[in-house]
């Protein structure tokens, strides 16, 4: 890792060696705050956070080499610093180490940089590396933007590592008596007693005996046998059912994936002094959105959240972005009725008194039907108007799914690259999975349709989190979780009115530095609250 002075500047010193990392990291980053340049952040990052040092600003190597593969419609190639100079250097190319699957916090954690093999990377390669990710960000179609995208990936790594360090507090005790209540005590072998009760009920309204309701292709043969067929066990299948097995079944599923994704054996691992300390992947979704590598943290049940209690004397603050991809559409469209809309509070009810005759219903099936694709049942008059009212922000994404459909590639608002057709791909010698990389036609056009707009409401979204991380810098608030649109903060009970307000400046802050002048405005429903599960 080396440091540099400012976001366009290479590395002006020459390397040298200090008996103690993070002691010197420490000591630079108090004197004048430089952008670290590291290959990875999850590789390094966390030791240092063990050692107590928090860095500002960061360039990360490996995630801008996958954002420039992206943007060349090279998309899934190895991006790790050993790829990137081979690629500068004309060599073969390597492909990236793969990754261990997350520990679970209690494990033992190795010393600084173990991971890493002595000699595998030289700080020249590093530098050289980064120089010329500066020149190829220079020569994208909009550099300013990229440089933006670039910028706000790399906090968010920062951020990622900060708070699976930090970690989520979760009081145990609390989870365990939830489970008990919806569970009933845990079972020295097989499951609670509640899924074991049931599992007899559905046994006996099918007629059967020995029916694991946990495996879908039993749960499709009983129907078969009863005469009902279904394509699978989705819920919203199994409420369209009339059958005694579908009440016990749609609450036997819901309560298995809690005892399974979430149970007892889950707190045991994941939480370790009172808090929940996953591992965080940003980017891991295409379109830039994040994933966990372990632990499930972007899908806790809310049942569950009644476990996530702030700490006494603090507080949450929970603000979560309403209508987001709708107002991501009337900002990057410059369809300016749909902005006029998307300056009221509630953008559906303001579009419904613009154009739908006050039902706010058909508003909000036309504008989500056209960012998804929806072309059938009641969706088509009210995309005829939409299409009528607000042809610009129609056209939109009508051009990104026309693209989409014969195998082009679109990307978002700053400038992050869709994956490319399925035979691209293939053309590469690689084979990504089919809902990675759809083949042309019209379910690639659905998807890149929608991949213009969520894409850029996730940047939107990780530039509300960089700007918050910045505002919140000298106080005790600590950023804690970050799902999507969503974003808690645990905070002294006496400093939740000054997150609230630098919630809400982050909001607008991102909104302009995104978009500009624009009149689409990015409202926060914020909540305070002592836990997690009382947010509205």
């Amino acid at each position: 890792m080396t440091a540099a002075p400012g976001p366009g500047a290479a590395p002006p010193s020459e390397p040298r060696h200090v008996p103690d990392l993070a002691a010197a990291v420490a000591e630079r980053e108090a004197a004048d705050r430089p952008r670290w340049v590291w290959a990875a952040t999850a590789d390094i990052y966390p030791a240092l956070l063990r050692a107590g040092v928090r860095v500002a600003r960061c360039h990360d190597v490996e995630l801008t080499e996958a954002l420039l593969l992206g943007q060349a419609g090279r998309w899934g190639e190895p991006r790790g610093l050993a790829a990137a100079v081979a690629r500068l250097r004309g060599l073969p190319v390597p492909p990236d180490p793969l990754r261990p699957d997350a520990e679970p916090p209690g494990f033992a954690q190795g010393a600084l940089f173990e991971s890493i093999p002595a000699g595998q990377i030289k700080i020249n390669d590093l530098i050289e590396v980064y120089g010329e990710q500066l020149r190829r960000i220079g020569e994208t179609g909009h550099p300013g933007r990229f440089r933006m995208l670039v910028a706000a990936e790399c906090a968010g790594a920062l951020i990622a590592a900060e708070m699976g360090h930090t970690g989520l507090p979760w009081r145990s005790d609390l989870h365990d008596e939830l489970l008990r209540e919806l569970l009933g005590p845990p079972q020295p072998m097989g499951p609670p007693r509640r899924l074991a009760e049931l599992t007899a009920e559905i046994n006996a309204a099918f007629g059967t005996q020995g029916l694991h309701p946990d495996l879908p292709a039993e749960v499709i043969r009983a129907f078969h046998r009863a005469g009902i067929d279904v394509p699978n066990t989705r819920r919203w299948v199994l409420r369209q059912v009339e059958h005694p097995a579908v009440a016990p079944l749609l609450e036997f599923k819901e309560l298995y994936r809690i005892w399974t994704a979430h149970g007892w054996a889950w707190c045991d691992s994941w939480v370790r002094d009172g808090r929940f300390r996953p591992e965080y992947v940003p980017g891991g979704v295409v379109s830039g959105r994040w994933a966990t590598r372990g632990g499930g943290a972007l899908q806790v049940p809310k049942v569950v959240r009644r476990a996530v209690v702030a700490d006494p004397g603090w507080r949450f603050v929970v603000a979560d972005a309403g209508q987001l991809e709708p107002r991501v559409l009337a900002a990057v469209s410059g369809d300016e009725r749909l902005a006029r809309a998307a300056a009221a509070g509630d953008l559906y009810a303001a579009l419904a008194a613009d154009s739908f005759d006050g039902d706010r219903g058909k508003a909000k099936i036309a504008l989500l039907g056209a960012m998804y694709g929806q072309t059938g049942g009641d969706a088509l008059p009210a995309l005829a108007v939409l299409r009528r009212h607000y042809p610009t922000a129609f056209e939109y994404v009508e051009a990104a799914a026309r693209t989409g459909e014969v195998g082009g590639l679109v990307r978002s608002w700053l400038g992050r690259t869709c994956p490319p057709a399925a035979g691209a791909w293939r053309d590469a010698g690689l084979d990504p999975p089919d809902e990675v990389a759809p083949p042309p036609g019209r379910a690639r056009g659905r998807f890149t349709r929608n991949f213009v707009i969520q894409a850029t409401a996730a940047e939107w979204a990780l530039v509300l989190l960089a700007t918050l991380r910045t505002a919140l810098e000298g106080t005790a608030a600590e950023l804690v979780l970050f799902v999507h649109d969503e974003v808690v903060v645990h905070c002294p009970a006496g400093q939740a009115d000054s997150v609230v307000a630098a919630v809400h400046e982050s909001a607008a802050t991102a909104g302009r530095l995104l978009f500009g002048a624009t009149t689409v405005r990015f409202p926060l429903d914020v909540s305070v609250v002592g836990a997690y599960a009382d947010a509205k």
